[in-house]
């Protein structure tokens, strides 16, 4: 046989068992005659983006075994004390409210999540308000410091927070850092990771940069645990830029929230999971969940987390989305710095805009060291637009809040951005909150933001010149690596 002939008979073999791999995975057709046409003709740079970004969540049990099922089980105890405080809850759900109760079914049965009400909640917008809080209550801590962030960076504000976790260490306090390594790559060097781990601190990368299998698939979440008793998550990581907006931006505009109660119990289970995930220790949980404060059995706010991995069953977080838009009668409130919407939420957001719902979302239209995203943005922008969604370009500063409001009753707040990298390759959360207060702090922020706001105008856009137009949508192409 000929070198020729042997090239083609290997090639063709090549089809096949690709062919045959991508079937079997039970795809949809689109997706894979997709990913058939990127492993035929770009078979090298084909398998390196499947190996990225193709897989689902099959792949990374084998990896990331831990799940809420197979905790210690002195901490499946804990948890399972919560299913009265759930039920509960989905009983006077059942007689007040319809949507609150079909949104809390949803997040129990996809993300198995347990709607908590001894809660106390404070939203906090931006840095300049959440990192005080954050560290007063790390001043205050007596046993233990958890934190969990997507970036953390060893600058001015990094090294401060280190101080004071190494006081905090040789008060007696255990601190325990998790962060991501790609997220965290450029702002955390050796040197400070050194003076944390000489200082007694444990920090640990979720993941290995080595393992090339799970690189894209990063933890996004934001998560501060004190003592078991308070807790923090949104949309802030740790670092300058959020006090000291980056250059060509006035403002680093966040939203988080800090809460006390029931719920933290939730936010200290994550972290003690992902923690065993990340360095194969699961420690005695039971230190780590205290009984709860007289304030906060007396208090009545429910509260619900929602997960989403690459190793998730179901998208919880898109599914909660979803489920958010679908049920408003009146409004919906969004904010997000990133706008990539697969075809559902695309559809949702239309037909509840054609459906005469005051649809509202407002987003970044550029960003700090990206421009892929923003530029993707626009041609999605267009599409709900068009369908009468109200689209909005936040100008006062970069806008990084992870914020959804419907009728003024729910709200979301949490880590994960409309994208979907967010909804489908990120570990992600976001804490859904039942309570007419908290939708009414958010309506408000919402209102006075919009004032900052442009419009997206069809029009203009469409007048624009052709090449910036087929420049976004080109940028479209990349959106599931956004």
């Amino acid at each position: 046989m000929t070198t020729s002939q042997i090239l083609e008979i290997s090639f063709g073999f090549y089809a096949v068992s690709v062919a045959i791999f991508l079937i079997s995975e039970n795809r949809a057709p689109k997706s894979s005659f997709a990913w058939m046409l990127l492993f035929i003709v770009l078979p090298g740079l084909g398998l390196a983006v499947y190996l990225f970004l193709g897989r689902g969540h099959e792949a990374f049990v084998r990896r990331f075994r831990v799940t809420e099922q197979d905790a210690p089980v002195q901490m499946q105890g804990l948890l399972d004390a919560s299913k009265e405080e759930h039920n509960a809850a989905l009983g006077v759900m059942s007689l007040e409210d319809e949507m609150a109760l079909r949104i809390a079914t949803l997040v129990h049965s996809n993300a198995n999540s347990r709607v908590t009400t001894s809660n106390c909640i404070t939203v906090l917008q931006d840095a300049d308000t959440t990192y005080p809080a954050l560290v007063a209550a790390i001043k205050e801590a007596k046993s233990s410091i958890h934190l969990h962030y997507y970036i953390w960076n060893g600058d001015t504000f990094g090294t401060k927070l280190l101080n004071l976790l190494a006081a905090k260490v040789s008060e007696g306090v255990k601190v325990r850092i998790l962060y991501d390594p790609v997220g965290s790559f450029t702002g955390l060097g050796r040197q400070y990771l050194r003076k944390a781990r000489d200082a007694g601190v444990e920090i640990r990368p979720f993941s290995s940069l080595w393992h090339i299998q799970t690189i894209s698939y990063r933890n996004h979440r934001k998560i501060a645990v004190i003592d078991g008793r308070i807790g923090f998550t949104g949309g802030l990581n740790i670092g300058d830029e959020h006090l000291d907006p980056p250059v060509g931006f006035d403002r680093w505009r966040d939203t988080h929230i800090r809460l006390t109660g029931s719920v933290v119990w939730s936010l200290q289970a994550i972290f003690v999971i992902d923690w065993a995930n990340a360095t194969d220790e699961i420690f005695d949980p039971i230190p780590y969940f205290p009984a709860l404060s007289n304030e906060d059995l007396a208090a009545n706010l429910p509260i619900q987390i929602c997960l989403s991995g690459p190793d998730s069953e179901y998208e919880a977080i898109r599914q909660l989305y979803f489920e958010l838009i679908a049920s408003a009668e009146r409004q919906v409130l969004i904010q997000t710095p990133f706008f990539i919407l697969d075809e559902t939420l695309s559809e949702a957001l239309k037909l509840k805009a054609l459906s005469g719902v005051d649809v509202q979302v407002m987003i970044s239209p550029t960003g700090p060291g990206q421009f892929l995203p923003y530029w993707a943005a626009n041609t999605y922008a267009l599409d709900v637009a068009r369908a009468g969604v109200k689209v909005l370009h936040y100008n006062a500063g970069f806008l990084h809040a992870k914020t959804v409001c419907i009728d003024g009753k729910v709200s979301s707040i949490g880590t994960a951005n409309w994208d979907i990298r967010s909804f489908s390759i990120n570990y992600e959360l976001t804490a859904v909150i039942y309570d007419l207060d908290v939708a009414k702090q958010l309506v408000k922020a919402f209102e006075i933001d919009v004032a900052d706001c442009v419009v997206f105008d069809v029009a203009a856009y469409q007048a624009r010149g052709r090449l910036l137009r087929f420049r976004d949508s080109l940028a479209r192409l990349a959106a599931p690596l956004l």
